[in-house]
């Protein structure tokens, strides 16, 4: 039970102040970019949504991306599906969940107010029915933001987006991938076309932008292995959901950190990485996935690698009346930003 005069105490402290009163520098850092002079900030419902409440970055002609750090991008196509159809609504979906941030505890850092971040919108489409000139369409728009010494974080969209974004973010050299998701996605061409979510990977590797050597697939899992032959193959370190429980999470971080190294990296997360009990919104649901303590787990204990761009894709969030799938999404967004901000490409 609380003495007398620590009550007392904590009374002459906190019992006539406002909600932007912090006497601890870690959390005071935090609020002072949040609480008004009266105590009062702005309402998590309020305001035009964006991703993660960034700031909102109108382009123009002329690109406009000065002295950003990170552009947050929605990437709404998914004409690459090869099963339910949807998540070129995720982008919508994620700046439409709120509370997200800002402040992560384990990270011990607020990535929209200590990074150089806004949302820039979407990537413009010339037809949102071709689905090879839609990525024609990415890699123009990521190449102008890479060319700019921004950062890209996206969402999708299918995950078909992650190759075009590939090419612009590794173009003068092959980057190295930490890459989450149910399925390798590295199949070949069927139905006439090797541009589908099923086959960015192979593809990316081919046209000499992804070190297969330095790339490693988290949480593989489902019918689709005999697929998946282009991993082995080439080199890829592929990590199934199933052992995940047998070795844990920390020995698969410690993986990961060893494939990827001290070079770039690009991280793509894909939502049906997650068990669908969690998030049941998306093109082909897999049992037996990630739950979503063990996604945050596993994507913080990334702290530090050379992050050069990110993704979350395959969202759709028709698929779930609760909007879990969103939330999730838009977390691991969250996620993915606070990595950014220890990442040596950005650090001062």
């Amino acid at each position: 039970m609380t003495g007398h005069s620590k009550l007392e105490e904590l009374r002459a402290k906190y019992g006539d102040t406002s909600g932007g009163n912090f006497y601890d520098p870690r959390f005071k850092r935090v609020a002072d970019k949040l609480f008004s002079s009266t105590g009062t900030r702005v309402a998590p419902y309020a305001g035009l949504p964006t991703f993660l409440t960034a700031p909102y970055r109108a382009l123009g002609e002329d690109f406009d991306l000065s002295g950003l750090d990170v552009a947050l991008i929605g990437v709404p196509m998914d004409l690459g599906v090869t099963n339910r159809p949807g998540s070129r609504f995720g982008p919508r979906a994620l700046r439409t969940i709120e509370r997200i941030g800002p402040y992560n505890h384990v990270l011990d850092c607020a990535p929209v107010h200590e990074l150089r971040v806004a949302d820039i919108g979407d990537v413009p489409f010339a037809s949102r029915y071709r689905l090879e000139h839609s990525h024609q369409d990415i890699e123009a728009f990521f190449s102008k933001v890479v060319e700019r010494a921004v950062l890209p974080l996206s969402v999708g969209g299918d995950h078909s987006i992650t190759h075009p974004i590939l090419k612009a973010v590794g173009r003068e050299r092959p980057v190295g991938l930490i890459h989450i998701d149910a399925h390798c996605d590295t199949g070949g061409a069927f139905d006439q076309t090797k541009f589908h979510h099923g086959g960015p990977f192979r593809n990316a590797v081919l046209d000499g932008v992804l070190d297969p050597q330095r790339t490693i697939q988290i949480g593989i899992r489902g019918s689709a292995e005999y697929l998946w032959e282009f991993s082995y193959d080439s080199g890829m370190t592929v990590t199934h959901a199933e052992e995940i429980t047998s070795t844990g999470i920390p020995a698969i971080i410690d993986r990961a950190r060893k494939v990827v190294g001290d070079g770039p990296t690009y991280l793509s997360f894909d939502i049906d990485s997650v068990d669908p009990s969690f998030a049941p919104g998306t093109g082909t649901p897999e049992v037996g996935g990630l739950t979503t303590r063990e996604t945050l787990e596993l994507i913080r204990g990334l702290k530090g690698i050379n992050l050069v761009g990110g993704d979350v894709v395959e969202v759709a969030p028709q698929y779930d009346a609760t909007t879990n799938t969103a939330h999730v999404g838009a977390q691991v967004l969250f996620e993915i930003l606070s990595l950014m901000v220890f990442s040596p490409s950005l650090m001062r």
